[in-house]
């Protein structure tokens, strides 16, 4: 199999060199050419025809997004990994960058006391990355990549199905896009409350947040512990921490903790599902978006033994058939959709979904010494 050729846009000469040592070390990489800036990687874009992208923010004379605007309405489709900064500015502008046309992002090591440590993280992180988003199997990383099978039908189910209660979903790679796709067709009516975990770090979920919450109908904040679940909002996993569903005596509500990653993520989509399963006795509607790795196959086997319903993305809708091609290659998904047509599946399960009750306030209790 011949390498996969990249091209590597940045103005830094330290990150150029850090990045092209990297990806030299593996074998099955090539760097083809290096830019200092957008204006200059188109015209190598061009000559050089690479297999991906790696594209720097901010540059002088065209910046990163303005590349990925200009090679996007050339309507070439290579992929493209952003760098980003772990800012709320670095957060925004990568968002801005996704919604232009990339397709996923690391960020640039921060407080690493040596070369050899700044190499080590983006090799973590963005060699995965551009194998998964090259169709190439990964192996020998801390992150694996799932390489799944055809979609199978679904497993015959050993438990009644279960109208649900709640609606929780996961997604990685490609998955900002796919969320400002599938929310914004949700109405404010929604019956259930929403939960969701998107592997995003710190700083880039809040600012995630804010962005769906402008598109949508539905309320969308960034999760918060101890947040009653109510039908018409979304809660998104907060960076670094697992989103989790506590069941009380009145009502349900979030819970966040730092638990060890799971799938080499935190937030992680299993942790989410499992708790959900538990605190609505599976009255659950999962669904599992594009994404890297298989985060959300042990979930949605613990939805479907519960009685609960799972849906996925198909593989030619998704930036990466990773998560959900997990699911469905397991057998656990009822039914495997197109983008466009995942709001619509999610309607129509809510249907007949389970009205969730408000939490009832505690009766007022007499201060000491009032008079009866």
């Amino acid at each position: 199999m011949d390498p996969i050729r990249v091209l590597v846009v940045d103005d830094s000469v330290v990150v150029r060199k850090i990045v092209t040592d990297v990806l030299s070390g593996d074998p099955g990489i090539e760097v083809v050419g290096t830019a200092v800036n957008g204006k200059l990687a188109l015209g190598k874009l061009e000559a050089l025809k690479p297999d991906l992208v790696t594209m720097d923010i901010e540059m002088p004379e065209m910046n990163g997004i303005e590349a990925v605007r200009a090679i996007r309405a050339g309507r070439n489709r290579v992929p493209i990994v952003m760098f980003s900064t772990l800012t709320e500015r670095g957060a925004s502008a990568t968002l801005d960058a996704l919604s232009a046309g990339a397709n996923d992002y690391v960020t640039k090591p921060a407080n690493v006391g040596s070369v050899a440590q700044s190499m080590e993280s983006v090799r973590e992180q963005l060699i995965p990355k551009i194998k998964a988003l090259t169709g190439r199997p990964v192996t020998g990383l801390p992150r694996p990549v799932a390489a799944p099978v055809a979609a199978r039908p679904p497993a015959p189910r050993s438990t009644p199905h279960k109208a649900p209660a709640v609606l929780v979903i996961g997604s990685s790679t490609g998955g900002p896009e796919a969320l400002a796709k599938v929310l914004p067709t949700l109405p404010a009516s929604l019956p259930v409350p929403v939960l969701l975990t998107q592997h995003m770090p710190p700083v880039f979920t809040r600012q995630f947040a804010q962005r769906l919450d402008r598109l949508c109908a539905l309320r969308v904040v960034e999760a918060a512990d101890g947040t009653p679940l109510l039908p018409g909002t979304v809660h998104l996993a907060p960076g670094d921490f697992h989103l989790t569903v506590r069941g009380t005596g009145r009502g349900a509500t979030t819970m966040l903790s730092q638990g060890p990653p799971e799938n080499f993520c935190r937030p992680a989509v299993d942790p989410l599902f499992r708790s959900a399963v538990a605190a609505y006795d599976g009255a659950v509607l999962a669904v599992v978006l594009t994404g890297m790795g298989a985060d959300g196959r042990a979930g949605a086997s613990a939805v479907r033994d519960a009685g609960g319903t799972v849906v996925v993305q198909d593989q030619a809708t998704s930036v990466v058939w990773g998560m959900p091609g997990a699911v469905a290659s397991a057998g656990l998904a009822d039914e495997v959709l197109p983008l466009d047509r995942v709001a619509e599946a999610i309607t129509r399960h809510l249907a007949r979904a389970t009205p969730v009750t408000p939490p009832q306030p505690a009766p007022p209790t007499l201060a000491t010494g009032a008079r009866r």
